[in-house]
């Protein structure tokens, strides 16, 4: 019997939202009949949103939250004191088994709040990071850390190997994934004290595949499957790594228009081209899962799209297919046992 698989999405998260937040639940249910979505927010703007779309009319529902909270709160005042906004309700609903995943482009500061007061962490989990995938020469690489524990120990890289470890294999499909922790030098004395005490720590653990140190300019080469470090390192490189694709794809562009001849040979090439930038786009990967939770947290980026939002919330499929909390939580509690 096929699983069917519930989202909870913050219909009101994000610079597009509501509208580009529909469109993308829409665009999910029609690709895979696996999915169903609650839409959490107001529902007068939701219903009127989705009148324009074609769709199963019973794997979209619609949950009423009066209230937002915006980037510009306090992300824990927010969260305590507006019970009725969609990122609250939309996690009560995986808090009580009423949705297996979150999706929202809302605020990050809300949802990483929000996700470790309302949904939890699993037991043992000492800190859950986020972990987007980033495309690399080689496919994809796991980024974690990025944003959610910027004072982290090294008791917590330790846990952030291991978890993403088991996402790596279990969800994207990488057998014994290369584990590696960001630092400033191939040499294992190298580092500032954090990554100087968790090396070690990475390098005796016998249950992930560590290989070492890896300098941000061999992330893109896809020289690690699982990239680890704290969320101030992570997130430099996540928003250095969208930064240069922008500005690269820009000059490309540029480049190609400059004259007759080079707009020509654009002509020529922009089938395959197309396709190459294709696979350096981040959104084809949906968002960013909080993994150590009780619940699947997946934060997408503020100004998502559909298609990323399409893509985040196909993502849950598989988290909840392949049991990743369960595996989290036995790695964990076993290791530490």
């Amino acid at each position: 019997m096929q699983t069917m698989v519930k989202v909870a999405v913050d219909a009101m998260g994000g610079d597009n939202a509501p509208a580009e937040v529909i469109k993308g639940a829409v665009r999910a249910v029609n690709e895979d009949k696996r999915v169903s979505v609650v839409l959490v927010g107001k529902e007068q703007v939701i219903l009127e949103q989705l009148q324009q779309y074609t769709y199963d009319k019973e794997r979209i529902t619609v949950v009423h939250a009066e209230e937002e909270i915006t980037n510009e709160e306090a992300p824990v005042m927010a969260v305590r004191r507006k019970k009725d906004s969609s990122i609250v309700k939309a996690m009560t609903l995986v808090k009580n088994n009423e949705a297996d995943a979150f999706v929202s482009a809302g605020s990050t500061g809300a949802v990483l709040v929000g996700a470790q007061l309302i949904v939890g962490r699993l037991p043992g989990v000492e800190r859950p990071p986020l972990a987007p995938l980033l495309p690399t020469a080689k496919g994809v690489s796991l980024l974690i850390d990025c944003g959610a524990n910027v004072d982290a120990r090294s008791s917590h890289l330790v846990q952030f190997a291991k978890m993403g470890s088991v996402y790596m294999e279990h969800v994207i499909g990488i057998k014994n994934p290369r584990v590696a922790i960001v630092n400033i030098g191939a040499e294992e004395e190298k580092g500032n004290a954090l990554v100087k005490e968790t090396f070690p720590l990475l390098k005796n653990c016998n249950e992930i595949n560590f290989i070492g140190s890896i300098e941000a300019r061999e992330i893109p080469a896809g020289y690690a499957d699982v990239v680890v470090c704290e969320a101030f390192v992570g997130n430099v490189i996540l928003k250095l790594y969208e930064g240069m694709a922008k500005t690269l794809m820009g000059k490309i562009k540029e480049g190609m228009m400059s004259t007759l001849r080079s707009k020509i040979g654009a002509l020529l090439i922009k089938p395959a081209l197309k396709e190459t930038l294709k696979d350096l786009d981040s959104s084809q990967f949906g968002g960013a899962p909080m993994l150590g939770l009780k619940g699947l947290v997946v934060k997408s980026h503020g100004n998502s799209k559909s298609d990323e939002i399409k893509n985040s919330i196909l993502q849950c499929i598989s988290f909840k297919e392949q049991n990743i909390n369960e595996k989290i939580k036995d790695s964990i509690l076993v290791n530490e046992a």
